[in-house]
């Protein structure tokens, strides 16, 4: 599927489109599709943000603030994190779908703390 994705630096009023590609029909995509999908939005985040960098940063799912969101012919990913915002879609597959596949997404990428 190609993913449409719009990016806004803070402090800079600039709306930068990008277009994100990952397989297969959002309707099946699993935990881990959509994981893959969020980690290529913060990916491409830090690429408008650093145009000269060369090395792709290591992503983690943490730290980030998202909704799904209706929009005109499915819905979108909205995600903001400290230094931007991005929305990506839209999805044809339902709020809730998408919503819950998130939700387990980025429960899966948080470690559990470990006590002694």
């Amino acid at each position: 599927m190609t993913i449409p994705l719009e990016i806004m630096l803070r402090g800079n009023d600039r709306v930068y489109t990008e277009t994100l590609i990952h397989p297969g029909d959002p309707s099946g995509w699993s935990d881990r599709d959509v994981a893959a999908v969020l980690k290529r939005i913060l990916v491409t985040i830090d690429r408008v943000q650093n145009p000269g960098k060369t090395e792709e940063p290591e992503v983690s799912l943490r730290g980030l603030s998202w909704i799904v969101h209706p929009s005109g012919s499915g819905v979108v990913i909205a995600l903001e994190i400290h230094s931007a915002s991005a929305v990506a879609g839209p999805f044809n597959v339902s709020e809730s779908q998408l919503d819950g596949l998130i939700t387990r997404a980025l429960r899966a990428a948080t470690p559990t703390p470990v006590v002694h």
